[in-house]
């Protein structure tokens, strides 16, 4: 029997911090001639809440002040002000465990393709969210099929930048992957190298050591540099490399990493097939106790900052 539909986004309650300050949550809108939901002139970012406190706080901060310059704006806070807009939000909505969203986008001063007069607006708000994919659909391995559209060629699109527009096709992507019964989709680069799952980078295991996809057309995730890291403070060697599609029949097991995945085994990619091994089981389970203040290893301490 299925539950109770979701709230939706715009009839929650609470508060959102909005160009400055909190404000309702119902209160919290945009004009539908904002020039960011007609020409994808936004940028956002996405992390986790453990324990009241959001993992890599500034990291995160720095790239959406980062993602704005790349799509020619500047986003009018400092990283050290965004962080206690995050604190601020947080505490407003007493949330202990959840996910927060950070997004800066250009106004409905003028429309057009040209808006360069717009006016820059932010906002930050926070909620309740489990896991991105089904726990028990985590801890057996995930299933993916194969992306019909593929990264674009870094030198037609900002591909360094988290900005809103990249993800069009990542949602098409995912939708059709649900539509056929998968969980997600793997996307190929415009080159046809390996690339990354529709909103989670991608990491393979074989005779004790990670082969990940160079992060040179798609979003170099903070989860994924964290998770790199903790690979090597375990002595655990690190291929940054590009993939063929058909070298993942000679790899053992496969993982995916982002702010909302967290750590999460996959256990097919379309005729491939993957074992939820040790590095994967282990890898998960320290990343999990990182992310939370009150478990996190002193050595791996300076991964949260």
């Amino acid at each position: 029997m299925a539950g109770p539909a979701p709230i939706p986004y715009d009839q929650r309650d609470g508060f959102i911090w909005m160009d400055g300050g909190l404000v309702p949550w119902r209160d919290a809108k945009v004009h539908v001639l904002t020039h960011a939901l007609h020409y994808g002139s936004g940028v956002f970012e996405g992390a986790r809440i453990y324990e009241g406190e959001v993992f890599a706080s500034l990291r995160h901060a720095e790239r959406l002040r980062a993602s704005a310059e790349i799509l020619g704006f500047e986003v009018p806070y400092s990283a050290e002000q965004l962080d206690q807009a995050f604190r601020d939000v947080i505490k407003a909505q007493k949330l202990d465990e959840g996910y927060i969203r950070p997004v800066a986008w250009r106004g409905p001063e003028e429309m057009g393709v040209a808006a360069k007069h717009s006016k820059i607006h932010v906002a930050v708000a926070v909620w309740d969210w489990g896991s991105y994919f089904p726990m028990e659909e985590r801890l057996k391995g995930i299933r993916l099929c194969f992306a019909k559209y593929r990264r674009p060629d870094p030198t037609t699109a900002p591909s360094t930048a988290k900005a809103a527009g990249l993800y069009m096709i990542c949602t098409i992507e995912k939708h059709r992957s649900m539509d056929l019964g998968y969980n997600d989709a793997l996307m190929l680069d415009w080159r046809g190298y390996v690339a990354e799952a529709t909103g989670a980078n991608i990491f393979f295991v074989k005779d004790g050591q990670i082969h990940t996809p160079d992060a040179d057309c798609f979003l170099n995730g903070i989860t994924r540099q964290t998770l790199i890291a903790q690979a090597k403070a375990r002595g655990i060697t690190v291929h940054e490399r590009r993939i063929q599609p058909e070298e993942m029949a000679g790899f053992e097991q496969c993982f995916l990493t982002g702010s909302a995945a967290e750590v999460t085994p996959v256990s097919e990619i379309g005729e491939y097939r993957f074992t939820v091994g040790e590095i994967t089981k282990s890898l998960m389970e320290e990343y999990s106790a990182l992310a939370r203040p009150s478990t996190r290893p002193d050595k791996l301490r300076h991964l949260a900052a």
